[in-house]
């Protein structure tokens, strides 16, 4: 169930995550979308869920991604390239109550369009908040990405708000789910971005993913 990469998948994510990881654009709008480069692996889920303490938990940068109280502050798609041989997609969140539905259609059809139509994508890392599982709004874009033929891989986040009987539950319950849909990874990674719990496996599963670096 929990992804258990190799000894050298997670020197190789060490060393790469150790690297320069630099942010190179943001769009808000499929025409503003940088040109495809390395391999790309987006980071989606709902709103507040903790995409950018993440990418700065994995990054080992405090202030790569952008870190808001505030649900829905993220209103485009943010990209980052490290060390020239992975980019790294830090996508609005969805799901948030408070926005208009003028805004929310806006934001997803951005979202949607680039999940369908991106070239150089290679995964999008679905994060779960792992004090509530899976919600409808998840529901809905793993069936999205099932029907644009889009890899997807489950990644619990804040788990070191739960004990480990109620982690292993909501994995439990998750991959039950998953498992239901073709486009989805058959093991899934818990992380804290306040503990360090999984940004190693994190950084292993993704290295896989770099381009061969150039002489």
């Amino acid at each position: 169930m929990f992804a258990e990469p190799s000894a050298k998948a997670l020197e190789d994510g060490r060393l790469l995550f150790a690297k320069e990881c630099t942010f190179i654009a943001g769009a808000a709008s499929l025409d503003a979308l940088p040109a495809s480069g390395p391999n790309e692996i987006a980071f989606a889920g709902r709103s507040n869920v903790g995409k950018s303490s993440l990418l700065n938990a994995l990054t080992g940068r405090n202030r790569l991604a952008r870190v808001s109280q505030s649900p829905g502050r993220t209103r485009q798609i943010n990209f980052f390239e490290l060390d020239g041989r992975l980019t790294l997609a830090d996508l609005p969140g969805y799901g948030f109550a408070r926005a208009s539905k003028k805004e929310s259609t806006q934001w997803n059809a951005l979202v949607f369009d680039y999940l369908r139509g991106r070239p150089s994508l290679r995964r999008v890392m679905l994060l779960i908040d792992s004090r509530r599982g899976l919600m409808p709004a998840d529901m809905k874009v793993m069936a999205l990405l099932d029907k644009a033929a889009v890899s997807y891989q489950l990644v619990l986040t804040k788990t070191d708000k739960l004990t480990e009987q109620a982690l292993n539950t909501v994995a439990a319950e998750s991959m039950r789910d998953a498992v239901r849909h073709g486009a989805a990874h058959p093991e899934l990674l818990a992380t804290s971005s306040q503990t360090g719990q999984g940004i190693e496996e994190l950084r292993a599963v993704l290295s896989a993913f770099a381009e061969t670096a150039k002489s």
